[in-house]
């Protein structure tokens, strides 16, 4: 039996969770995402809570992008990355980053969250989750804000449960958080170190025995009793307790209140358990009718994902929030399913403001096309999926096509007039993501305004509105 190899992928992820305590964003969050970092990521997920969330500012957010997400944005986009979905209830939020080379492999975005703030009426607390198909390995991260307090370590447990039960996706195949293939959990979990006095925790805590604290960290402890939580892993705890600190300093909270320092701040991960043979399967390996046990390709691509934790640690430099920002960065190893884009697009001919132009587009593999697909013209170093100029819709702006190739016309007056380095992208309703990506080509400069007699400063008001 012949059997296609495929590719081996080796990708980074960091993953960062901070529970920003209502603060405004810092000016640098160069060491928050390792912007110096001589191996830079595939892929950044980022979730937040306690983002303000007050009723007016909330509503400003839902209208624009909140402040945070435009900071990430900003420091990113130029780096070659596109934020590629978010979600956001409340204070909880979840931004999903990647390199553009990896968008086109990137499908089946779907995001959900559920409330456990008062009863489930409020989404102060609960969590927030993006799905997706990366390179066809179905991947979850889950941003969760449990309950707060020592004596809340159960009900934490069940808040967490309580998410995983309702947060459903389609299609039906994979329909719960726990049925992909990889699961992050991360969050302000709220568990806290019990029993320990706050002079034994604080002496451990100098003298950098963090070990000596782990058998009272509560998550540890609820895991020895909890099946489910014993399928997550999560990395040494040998960074100091995230919370409570006093506001811009390195000095636990020195307040009435004398809180006591946890590692509330947790990033856990969990590789879906392989399932057993079937009766079947048995029967045939025991009668040497396996096939499986003969080939050792398809015993390889049995299982095709692997993750390795490279680094865990909490970033002290930061002082906006009563919690310090806690980073785990990763090597995501897995087999390709696929390496083609679902779709080619390409600018036909020269494009400028001075006449109507084309986009080529041909399907490269069989997918669920519909009417409300669209193609984007975006400049180079585009932020996220809604920052396109203009766009055209595939069906309604169509204007030849063959088995093939098909031709789609973009208007002269949505293309900026100043030019520049753009590409176009195919975004896909069904699966909810980009299928597919030109490379960079240059629109150029508008003669006619030019000639016409247009300023400079003009010309860069049309483009705003252009680009509006």
């Amino acid at each position: 039996m012949n059997v296609c190899k495929k590719t081996t992928g080796i990708d980074r992820l960091h993953v960062v969770t901070w529970n920003v305590a209502t603060a405004d964003p810092p000016d640098d969050i160069s060491s928050l995402l390792h912007l110096n970092s001589p191996k830079s990521p595939d892929l950044y997920v980022i979730g937040l809570q306690e983002v303000y969330a007050a009723p007016h500012r909330f509503i400003m957010d839902l209208a624009v992008e909140d402040s945070w997400s435009l900071l990430f944005m900003s420091r990113l986009a130029p780096r070659g990355y596109l934020k590629v979905s978010s979600i956001r209830m409340q204070g909880l939020l979840l931004l999903f980053f990647s390199r553009l080379a990896h968008v086109p492999f990137i499908r089946d975005v779907q995001a959900a969250y559920t409330r456990t703030g008062f009863f489930g009426y409020w989404g102060n607390k609960g969590g927030v989750s993006i799905r997706l198909s990366f390179y066809g390995h179905m991947l979850c991260f889950l941003n969760c804000h449990l309950a707060a307090h020592m004596e809340y370590a159960s009900q934490r447990v069940d808040e967490f449960e309580y998410i995983l039960d309702t947060q459903t996706f389609y299609p039906k195949k994979m329909p719960q958080i726990l049925d992909h293939q990889l699961v992050f959990w991360f969050g302000d979990l709220n568990f806290r170190i019990q029993d320990h006095d706050m002079h034994f925790v604080r002496n451990c805590i100098t003298s950098q025995k963090f070990n000596l604290l782990w058998s009272k960290d509560q998550l540890t402890m609820v895991k020895t009793k909890e099946a489910l939580l014993q399928e997550f892993q999560e990395g040494p705890l040998d960074f100091p307790p995230t919370f409570k600190f006093d506001r811009f300093s390195d000095n636990y909270d020195s307040s009435g209140k004398k809180r006591k320092p946890a590692w509330t701040d947790r990033i856990l991960w969990r590789v879906k358990p392989k399932e057993p043979p079937s009766k079947e399967e048995v029967d045939d390996r025991d009668s040497g009718l396996d096939e499986k046990n003969t080939n050792p390709q398809i015993k390889e691509d049995e299982f095709p994902l692997k993750l390795t934790q490279d680094s865990y640690t909490s970033n002290m430099e930061y002082g906006i929030s009563d919690h310090k920002p806690v980073i785990g960065i990763f090597t995501l190893e897995l087999k390709k399913m696929y390496e083609t884009p679902l779709v080619r697009v390409c600018a036909e001919g020269e494009w400028s403001a001075d006449f109507d132009a084309m986009v080529i587009y041909s399907p490269l593999q069989p997918f669920p096309s519909s009417a409300w697909d669209w193609i984007g013209l975006y400049r180079v170093g585009f932020r996220s999926i809604s920052d396109y100029i203009t766009y055209t819709w595939v069906k309604d702006d169509e204007v030849s096509f063959n088995n093939e190739l098909t031709q789609v016309y973009v208007s002269k007056d949505e293309i900026p007039v100043l030019g520049g380095e753009c590409v176009l992208c195919y975004y896909s309703s069904v699966l909810q993501c980009i299928v597919g990506i030109s490379s960079p080509f240059k629109v150029q400069e508008s003669k006619v305004a030019f000639e016409e007699g247009l300023a400079p400063e003009n010309l860069h008001i049309l483009d705003k509105a252009t680009d509006s």
